[in-house]
């Protein structure tokens, strides 16, 4: 495996390093609305945060019904906190393999925002990114909703809402640190460095992010139910339509928000020194 190894002098025709940062994202590029491949990205969104609130809404209600006892459920029936969770995790491992080499596979507003933030995509794809993930995710939970009508209704219909006995405070700071656990995966999963060192490993990027959903939905379901994706809080919000739900809707949009902005500060910032090397770059021009 290569190794990093930077040096102040490095010999004629060898590179300092293995690998190399892209541009930053300008912040408008009004170009992109002008190529296919940038509505084939939102198609790309759009179907991925549909089949990701599909399947995982579905494990979720499923659950609450086979586990119901007042129905004739089996207290240990269905596929339990675990399950569902997997069904999280595995589905965002699924749909970011699937939809990486379009979209970047974001499927996930706070992402797309972290990603923004980090100068990975501009102003206008990360906007539009996010209401195409919005819409994904009402029509997602809609077809939810039209297949078990009344078991969507009877069972919370998914919607994220803040659990009796926590308070607003620590249903936000799990939102905030579960969002960071995520974000702080995505940037790390693909940052260049890692990827020069990984292409022989194609799923390698996928896998981590998917796991990292899998752990932050055990430690946070009986929490919030655990949002960190504003899409999906706010698609299920939208067809079950509950107080309750829109009550509580505003901690999964600032809780993940907030989380990403901490993940993309800490890992640019600090861990590849962003500022230093813009700030070496200027006195080298200087």
């Amino acid at each position: 495996m290569a190794k990093d190894v930077e040096c102040a002098d490095p010999p004629a025709g060898f590179s300092a390093k293995d690998y190399h940062d892209p541009p930053p994202a300008p912040l408008f590029d009004c170009g992109e609305l002008t190529q296919w491949s940038f509505y084939r990205a939102l198609i790309a969104e759009f179907i991925a945060t549909l089949l990701f609130l599909y399947v995982t809404v579905l494990t979720v209600i499923g659950y609450k019904v086979q586990s119901d006892t007042v129905h004739g459920g089996d207290q240990c029936g269905g596929v339990g906190i675990l399950g569902i969770a997997w069904a999280f995790g595995g589905m965002i491992f699924i749909l970011v393999y699937c939809t990486a080499g379009i979209s970047g596979g974001h499927i996930n507003p706070a992402v797309t925002f972290g990603l923004f933030l980090g100068r990975k995509v501009s102003l206008i794809r990360a906007v539009l990114y996010m209401v195409a993930q919005c819409l994904g995710a009402i029509c997602g939970v809609g077809l939810v909703k039209a297949f078990q009508k009344s078991y969507y209704v009877r069972y919370g219909g998914g919607a994220n809402t803040l659990a009796h006995g926590y308070n607003t405070g620590v249903g936000l700071g799990a939102e905030i640190i579960g969002t960071f656990v995520l974000v702080y995966t995505v940037f790390s999963a693909t940052d260049p460095k890692r990827n020069a060192r990984d292409s022989h490993v194609p799923v390698l990027a996928p896998l981590p992010i998917g796991f990292a959903v899998f752990m932050v939905h055990l430690a946070t379901i009986p929490i919030t139910g655990t949002g960190i994706n504003p899409a999906r809080s706010f698609g299920a919000a939208v067809i079950f339509n509950n107080d309750k739900a829109w009550d509580d809707q505003w901690i999964f949009w600032v809780g993940p928000f907030v989380g990403a902005a901490i993940a993309a500060f800490y890992h640019q910032f600090i861990l590849r020194a962003a500022a230093i090397k813009a700030l070496g770059s200027f006195r080298s021009h200087a």
